[in-house]
C-alpha cells in the first residue's frame, strides 16, 4: 500500500522522492505525472483503491493557487493527511502555505536525505492527527491548565521533572499537551525528549504566529509520546530578542489550544520567567536536599509572595532526595515554610533515561523514583486533584 502520493510533471523530483522513500520508509510512492490537480481529495484516494495516504506531495510544476486550494480542502475535510509542497518559498508563501494547512514546504531541489527527514516528520504528524481525531476537543471557552516548573538554581532536575510531567499527562490526554522550553538561552527540553526541532520559540513568538494559531501550531514539534514540544532557540543570542510580553501571549495562545501547557523555566526569576508565572494556574517548585538550594527557594517564594505572583495552586517537589543527606524532608519544610508534596528519590535509572532523551514515564521500566514521578503527574489529573485536596498537603515520600 502506498503511504505517499506525489503529483508533479517533474521526473527528476519523482526520482528523488522514490530515493527518499525506498528502503527507508514503510509504504511506497504512487506518482501522478501531471501538473493538473484534482478538484477533490477523493480523486486521489481512488488512485489507491479508496485508501487514504499518509502524505500527499505537491511537487514542482503544479500551479501554486491550485495547490493552496487543494491543501485547504484537505485541511478541512481530511486533516489527518499531511500535505507537503515543493517550491521555492519566500516568507509570504510560507505564511500562505501554513494558513492553507500545508505541513512543510521544501525546495524543488531538495536532496533525498533531506526529503526523507521531512517525510518522516509528515508521517508522524499524520498519525498524530488520526489519534487526535478520536480525542474530544475541549470546549471553546475552556482554558487549559498552565503548569510552570520553577527553581531558583540549576542542576536540580527541573527539566527532567517537566518532561516527565508532560509525558505522563500525555497518557491521560493524548495530543492535548504541549511543553514550552522557556530557558531561552540554555534550554534542554529538546535533549530531554530526544528531539531535533525544525522550529523553536523564536518562530512561535513571530508576528505571523501571534496573529494566527494555525501558524503557531505549525511551529510545534510532535513527540512520539503523543505530546507537542516548543523548544528553546538554537542560538542563545536569539533569547535577547524575545520579550516578556511575547512570552505571556504565547502561553495564553497555547492555553486556548491545549488541555495542559507545561512551562519549563530558566533558573532564577528573570523577566520572561515572571511573565510566564503570571499565566500559570499551577506552580511546581523543585529543590534538592542541599542548604543553598533550600534557602534560595525560600527567598524566591518570599519575593514572589510580596509581588503577588504565587499561583493559586502550588506544589513543592524534592528531587534526587537522599536519605543519607544531612537534611531531612522536615528540615526542608521548616526552612521553606511550605509543605513538601512529593519527594522523588535519587535514581540511576532516571539519570540514564535523561541521558538517552527518553523520560522514564515513557518507558515500561519502574523503580521508586518513577513511582514518585507518577504521583507528581497525578496531582494534575481530575481524579488526582480531588485526592490531593482530600490529603490536605499530606506529603508523598517514596524511599
Amino acid at each position: 500500500m502506498s503511504r505517499f502520493v506525489l503529483i508533479t510533471p517533474s521526473p527528476d523530483f519523482a526520482e528523488r522522492m522514490r530515493a527518499a522513500v525506498e528502503g527507508a520508509l514503510p509504504g511506497g510512492v504512487h506518482t501522478v505525472p501531471t501538473a493538473e490537480l484534482p478538484e477533490q481529495p477523493e480523486q486521489i484516494f481512488d488512485l489507491l483503491g479508496g485508501v487514504q495516504p499518509a502524505v500527499v506531495v505537491l511537487g514542482p510544476g503544479v500551479p501554486l493557487d491550485g495547490a493552496l486550494r487543494l491543501a485547504t480542502v484537505f485541511d478541512v475535510r481530511f486533516p489527518d493527511v499531511s500535505i507537503l509542497l515543493a517550491a521555492e518559498a519566500d516568507a509570504e508563501l510560507m505564511l500562505q502555505a501554513m494558513r492553507a494547512g500545508i505541513r512543510d514546504v521544501v525546495s524543488a531541489n531538495v536532496e533525498p536525505d533531506q526529503l526523507r527527514v521531512v517525510l518522516q516528520r509528515s508521517v508522524q504528524t499524520s498519525e498524530g492527527r488520526r489519534r487526535e481525531s478520536n480525542v474530544p476537543a475541549p470546549a471553546k471557552d475552556h482554558r487549559g491548565r498552565v503548569i510552570g516548573v520553577f527553581s531558583p538554581k540549576g542542576g536540580v532536575g527541573k527539566t527532567t521533572l517537566a518532561t516527565n510531567i508532560a509525558v505522563g499527562l500525555g497518557k491521560v490526554s493524548p495530543m492535548n499537551v504541549v511543553i514550552i522550553d522557556l530557558d531561552l538561552q540554555f534550554g534542554d527540553v529538546a535533549s530531554g525528549l530526544d528531539l531535533d526541532p525544525e522550529h523553536t520559540v523564536t518562530d512561535a513568538v513571530s508576528r505571523a504566529a501571534a496573529q494566527d494559531s494555525l501558524v503557531l501550531k505549525a511551529f510545534l514539534t510532535l513527540h512520539p509520546a503523543g505530546i507537542y514540544a516548543l523548544c528553546a532557540p538554537r542560538d542563545p543570542v536569539e533569547a535577547d530578542h524575545i520579550t516578556p510580553e511575547q512570552v505571556a501571549r504565547l502561553v495564553r495562545q497555547l492555553a486556548d489550544q491545549f488541555e495542559y501547557v507545561i512551562v519549563d523555566t530558566a533558573p532564577g526569576l528573570g523577566e520572561c520567567t515572571l511573565s510566564a508565572l503570571e499565566e500559570c494556574t499551577d506552580g511546581v517548585w523543585v529543590t534538592g536536599m542541599d542548604v543553598p538550594g533550600v534557602r534560595g527557594l525560600r527567598s524566591s517564594l518570599d519575593v514572589l509572595g510580596r509581588l503577588g505572583l504565587l499561583p493559586e495552586t502550588r506544589h513543592l517537589v524534592i528531587n534526587m532526595a537522599d536519605a543519607k543527606a544531612d537534611l531531612s524532608v522536615r528540615d526542608v519544610e521548616a526552612t521553606v515554610g511550605v509543605p513538601v508534596d512529593v519527594s522523588v528519590p535519587r535514581s540511576r535509572w532516571v539519570s540514564y533515561s535523561t541521558n538517552r532523551g527518553v523520560p522514564v514515564l515513557q518507558s515500561s521500566r519502574r523503580d521508586k523514583a518513577t513511582t514518585a514521578l507518577g504521583y507528581v503527574v497525578d496531582r494534575f489529573t481530575p481524579d488526582g486533584t480531588a485526592k490531593a485536596r482530600r490529603r490536605l498537603h499530606r506529603r508523598v515520600v517514596v524511599s
